[in-house]
């Protein structure tokens, strides 16, 4: 205690005094001191996100935050949010094809890395949610702008990367034949199916005339035949019967010896209880006669289900109305076969 207070006038003596107590003025804060208020020599930056590294990145993302935080805002002020997940799932779904990082980034002025484009993605993806409420719901002004931001992240060629997984509609000629093309293997068979004419309704107590009796137009120019039936003395080369199916021109039975062949061609018919109902008229090329069969098959299943809509589902639970992938597998570099080694020989 004594030695504390003897050492307190050292402390007091070795502090240091300055000769006034004005405070310290720089003097660059001396300049254009008659100017008041002081003018700044700098211009404010227009965005807060100036001073960071990627300022175009961010007053993006600055923006699409404030448009969900509108359409939110919105969507609650018309009774539209929180929406039930049975509800939003019940609602049509967009299916919009965003850009990819590269290609984002160039839009952003800014290289994104896989963070950073999933942080894009993810707003985009709220904001398009945003978008599929207010179109069900009817509100065509909040959707329309909320879509005029969407398509400026959106791909140029979006419709035609949707396209590419579907299937394109068969289309009919006037006489109402369908063609399709079926595959299988290395052999592609294009395949007409055509709905075989019904006789006409003809009073009880009449008969036919013999012209009457000849088949129809139609069913003529469609198997070709109309020369055989204009000259009664010429003889017709193939049968034409209800129900043909000609491959090549030749009929099933003759092309196809093997019976599981002439089976495999005839199953999509069999299964929608359709045999007797169209004829059928393919030409293949390519492959042996398994390849062969089932494209004329993949072809028919196409076909059918064009004619009868109602039918496709069962044709799709068959396996029928998509190609077969397996293939033959490649041979490989030092090996037999496929598969097959050669033999070991120790010497």
């Amino acid at each position: 205690m004594a030695m504390s207070i003897l050492r307190q006038p050292i402390r007091t003596s070795l502090k240091r005094t300055y000769s006034t107590t004005r405070p310290f003025v720089p003097p660059a804060a001396l300049r254009d001191i008659d100017n008041a208020p002081r003018q700044r020599t700098k211009p404010r930056p227009e965005s807060p996100t100036f001073y960071t590294a990627r300022s175009p990145y961010y007053d993006q993302l600055n923006s699409l935050e404030s448009a969900i935080q509108y359409s939110r805002s919105a969507l609650t002020k018309f009774q539209l949010l929180p929406l039930p997940a049975f509800a939003r799932d019940s609602l049509p779904h967009l299916h919009p094809v965003w850009m990819d990082k590269r290609e984002m980034g160039d839009a952003l002025s800014s290289k994104l890395t896989t963070s950073r484009y999933r942080r894009v993605t993810q707003l985009l993806n709220e904001l398009n949610d945003h978008r599929r409420i207010a179109h069900a719901a009817g509100c065509e002004d909040l959707g329309e702008g909320i879509e005029s931001i969407v398509k400026l992240f959106e791909k140029k060629n979006q419709e035609a990367i949707l396209a590419r997984g579907k299937r394109k509609p068969v289309k009919f000629d006037k006489y109402g034949r369908s063609y399709t093309l079926g595959k299988r293997k290395t052999s592609a068979a294009r395949v007409w199916i055509i709905p075989i004419a019904k006789p006409s309704a003809v009073p009880q107590g009449q008969s036919q005339t013999p012209e009457e009796q000849q088949p129809d137009k139609l069913d003529l120019t469609l198997t070709g035949l109309e020369d055989v039936f204009s000259d009664p003395k010429a003889k017709p080369t193939i049968p034409v019967t209800p129900a043909t199916v000609l491959v090549n021109n030749v009929p099933l039975a003759h092309y196809f010896p093997i019976p599981a062949d002439r089976e495999r061609v005839i199953r999509p018919l069999k299964l929608t209880g359709l045999l007797g109902a169209y004829n059928v008229f393919a030409i293949v090329r390519g492959g042996g006669v398994s390849g062969q069969s089932g494209a004329v098959a993949h072809g028919i299943a196409k076909g059918l289900a064009a004619h009868e809509p109602a039918i496709e589902m069962i044709l799709r639970k068959a396996k029928l109305m998509r190609r077969d992938p397996r293939m033959v597998e490649r041979k490989k570099t030092g090996m037999a076969k496929a598969r097959k080694r050669y033999t070991w020989v120790k010497r």
